[in-house]
Order: structure tokens, then sequence, then C-alpha cells
């Protein structure tokens, strides 16, 4: 079949029209790929940075873990799901029986695979993945957007981690990416009052304000814009760090008033500074960080979430392209754009 693979511990992917796909063993699932989405990891995946090497991925492999599908196989010992069910997908592979898998959150496996990286991924024609990380689409969300559900899960997660009720609150977004969109478009569908997303990109400040959140590039003036909206509250109540760009820590901290909370969700490739007495112990402020999604609970309020209609995820699509064209994909995730897919069907 058709696959863009990673041949090797080295930049580059390659396109395949001749990868194997197996059949499904026990509790495993045979789907036929409908849409799988880029994102920022599969750029450093592409580049092979040491952010990309720590995940010490199994090639050659095919890569891709955000996607969609239907199940068209089933292998043996698999309940719950049977031939025709439209699914999305977890990346994370849980071990199970870890002490956090058996605690409740799964999520911090130390034992964690990940689809496109450690098994072959959704950048095919057809996947074959653990029933385990299937997750049924309603009929009211369409395949494509249900492709976006595993990032959007993380814009999902970090809001439950900064306490989850964000309704009536003041939410600064640090970076305007696809997961820094949604964990602003989230944020507005629950109630936040003022959303304040900061972005270089002028294309991406754009998108943020179409989805009614104030966008702002990157400045000295955004900590004195956030204290004029909150008022005498002194600050925002929540911050979300979604770049991974090194020195934006400091000025986010001093974005908060006292007791409030940041999440940091991107990963910077150096270690940030931090004033711990300053700008953290003296304010209360709570710092937290965040991998993936919890399971289920994420899911599972961001499936209600979209399938009620509160939460929109096609609008970010702007690019669909073919298998053949991912090393095109790769280009354009730096550039003017939301979300990418490939799409097999495509040719």
């Amino acid at each position: 079949m058709r696959a863009v693979i990673k041949p090797a511990p080295a930049p580059g992917f390659a396109y395949r029209e001749d990868w194997a796909i197996r059949e499904p063993g026990a509790g495993e699932v045979l789907v036929d790929v409908a849409a799988a989405s880029l994102c920022g990891t599969d750029r450093e995946l592409y580049e092979w940075t040491p952010s990309a090497q720590a995940f010490r991925l199994s090639p050659p492999v095919a890569l891709g873990h955000e996607g969609s599908g239907t199940i068209v196989a089933v292998g043996d010992g698999v309940t719950g799901f049977a031939v025709g069910d439209r699914v999305a997908f977890e990346s994370h592979i849980a071990c199970g029986t870890c002490f956090e898998c058996r605690t409740g959150t799964a999520h911090t496996c130390p034992n964690t695979r990940i689809v496109g990286m450690h098994i072959d991924g959704l950048f095919a024609e057809q996947a074959v993945v653990p029933a385990q990380v299937c997750v049924k689409v309603p009929d009211s969300i369409s395949l494509e957007a249900a492709a976006l559900l595993e990032g959007a899960g993380v814009g999902m997660h970090a809001i439950q981690r900064a306490g989850g009720d964000v309704a009536g609150q003041n939410v600064l977004v640090n970076g305007a990416g696809p997961v820094g969109l949604f964990t602003a478009q989230i944020a507005k569908a629950l109630g936040a009052a003022n959303v304040v997303v900061v972005e270089p990109n002028p294309f991406r400040r754009g998108q943020a304000e179409s989805i009614g959140a104030t966008a702002v590039a990157p400045g000295a003036h955004v900590v004195e814009l956030c204290r004029d909206i909150a008022g005498h509250r002194g600050g925002f109540d929540a911050a979300f760090e979604v770049s991974g760009v090194r020195g934006v820590m400091g000025p986010m901290l001093e974005s908060l008033r006292h007791e409030g909370t940041i999440v940091t969700v991107g990963h910077p490739s150096q270690p940030a500074e931090l004033e711990i007495a300053s700008q953290i112990n003296k304010r209360g402020i709570t710092l937290r960080g965040i991998f993936g999604r919890r399971l289920w609970d994420t899911w599972e309020q961001l499936l209600l979430l979209v399938g009620s209609g509160q939460v929109d995820l096609e609008w970010i699509i702007t690019h669909r392209l073919p298998l053949s064209q991912a090393d095109e994909a790769i280009e354009l995730l730096t550039g003017d754009a939301g979300k990418v897919l490939l799409v097999p069907s495509l040719g």
C-alpha cells in the first residue's frame, strides 16, 4: 500500500507504494484511513531534531499519529468495535499495568508507546492499531473533524489541568498553532470572559481573531494589556504556554494574577529560567505541565463539545494533500497554514 515512512534515524521522510500491511492480531483492528493530520511533532521527526530523537522511534516505520478512519477487520478478542465503525485514535498506547495506569493517570504511563513511532501509523492507506486506542466517532462529527480530535484533545487536557472551569475567567494563550487555537476555542466555548492569544504570525493571529479571541504580537505590551483587561484583579486567571519558545515564561507569569495558574504544553528545546521566589512562590502561582490527553475523560468531554456543535474543528483545516506530497505538507507547517491533512483517497 501507499505510505509515508521514516526509513532511518536521519532527516527526511520517504513515500512508498509497496509498504506492507498485515492482518490484525489479537486485540487489534484494521482501519481504512480517511484522513491523517500533521502536527509540530511530525516536523520535528522530519528534521530529526534532538526532541524527535528523544521519542526513540523504531525506523523503518510508517508515520502519523493523528487521524481517523473506518474499521474493515477486527482481530481475535476485540469487543466493543465492529467492521464499519468510524473511529478516531488516541496516539498513546499505555501499558495498562504500571502504577500510573492502575491509579487513573495512564496519560503519564512511563511505558507508553506511540502510534506512528513505535508501531506503524496513519500516514498510510490502512493501519493496524490496538483496539484500546480507538474512539468511536458519532455521526454528528465528520471523519475530517475526527482526525483533529487527538490534537484538540491536548488543548482540552490543558484546560482540564488548569482546573477545568474557565467560565468567567481571563485566559492567556501563548502560541496560535493548531493546539493553541484549539485551547483558545475551547476556552471560549466554556465561557471564558476574555481570551488573549499571543502569536508573531499575522495569518495565525487572524485565525485567532476569527474565533473571537484578542490576538496580539509578542512583546512587553502583553503584560500591560492583560493587567488593563483584568483591572483590580491584577492579572489573568489562567495562562497556557503552547509555543515551546524560549524566554516566554517570565512575561506570562507576570501577566497572571496572584494565585493564577499556568499550564505548559509546548516542549522547549532548552531549559527555561524561572524566578521561583518572586514569580511563583510569593504570588502563589500554580505551575502545571501536560502531555497528551487524560484517558479517557479528555476524550469524553471533547466529544461532547464537538458533537453538540459548541466546538467546531473543521474551520482550522486549510490544506488537504495526497500522501505523495508529505514533504510539501511539512513545509506548510511553518507558513500560512492551519491544519494540514494527508488524505489517502486523493491519490
